[in-house]
């Protein structure tokens, strides 16, 4: 009898670990951009989180180059002025892993030179686990107009191809969308080009060429666009715009976009409360190996019945 108790016991254990296994949720941040100090600013993050849902139980993954970035949690105060003096917790190693064990804000920056005023900074709110929601479908729009690189224009990008593959990223484009790129007569151009000529920087197999600015160039026909300049070394040097173009309402980016990241909508919400404690990192072992585990230790128990 005292066997049956504890193998029932033992079974409600292994069910309430496996279902709290399934809802976890890894978020890399930045997803392909990883941590760094974003050429858009610290919209790049705000934007990111604000697509996410973060609960109890979730991790963060701090993807960097060990030396050249770090990532420090810090109170809100400090965040909001970038003080790095007395971080809760900070991680100089890559990639940093970090659990969320509380209902709360949670901030995050960069302690090196001036990588947090330029951006590298993340503030989240965790929230109690539960069901997650279903992703709710936007509604129909109308035809956007977008002007490419938003402020800064259709250049050659000082942080590199990056650039422009930021600002696309999470944008939907759909037919009739108008693309406008914005530049100095005479010192650019934008070209349209297949996707062999994107990738090798081909500037002699062009599409078309457009000349003169505003260039405005109409999205009617579904599928991947890749525009860059003719100009010179300007396409290695960053100057270079792929994107995916679909008649549904949600679209991918495209499969040459080389360096993807978050862009143009609300940052997340700063509230009234001070950061959590720190959380400790932990393992990013697959999931798998845990629940084998379990399922190890349950044969054991039932081999003493």
């Amino acid at each position: 009898m005292a066997r049956s108790v504890s193998l029932a016991l033992l079974a409600l254990a292994l069910a309430s670990v496996l279902q709290a296994t399934a809802a976890q949720t890894t978020h890399i941040v930045g997803d392909e951009l990883g941590w760094l100090v974003p050429p858009g600013g610290p919209i790049a993050y705000s934007t990111w989180a604000a697509m996410q849902t973060f609960s109890v139980g979730d991790i963060l993954i701090f993807n960097f180059t060990t030396g050249e970035q770090d990532v420090a949690m810090v109170t809100r105060e400090a965040y909001g002025t970038c003080n790095s003096t007395n971080p809760i917790f900070l991680q100089t190693t890559g990639p940093a892993n970090f659990t969320l064990d509380s209902v709360g804000e949670y901030y995050f920056i960069g302690t090196m030179d001036q990588h947090c005023p330029l951006g590298q900074k993340l503030a989240i709110n965790v929230s109690a686990p539960g069901p997650r929601p279903s992703p709710i479908p936007p509604p129909p729009r109308g035809p956007i107009t977008y002007t490419v690189g938003d402020s800064l224009g259709w250049l050659v990008p000082p942080a590199g191809a990056i650039a422009y593959a930021t600002w696309a990223f999470n944008k939907t484009f759909l037919l009739g969308d108008t693309l406008v790129f914005i530049f100095i007569n005479g010192t650019q151009d934008v070209a349209m080009v297949t996707k062999e000529a994107y990738e090798a920087c081909d500037t002699n197999n062009t599409i078309t060429v457009l000349n003169t600015s505003p260039a405005n160039i109409t999205l009617t026909t579904t599928g991947e666009h890749f525009f860059t300049s003719t100009f010179a070394r300007h396409c290695d040097l960053g100057q270079k715009l792929a994107i995916n173009v679909t008649a549904r309402s949600t679209a991918n980016p495209p499969s040459s976009s080389t360096e993807p990241s978050s862009s143009g909508t609300t940052p997340v919400s700063e509230g009234p409360s001070e950061a959590l404690a720190p959380t400790s990192p932990v393992s990013s072992a697959p999931s798998h190996l845990i629940g084998g585990f379990f399922i190890t230790l349950l044969s054991i128990a039932i081999a003493f019945i």
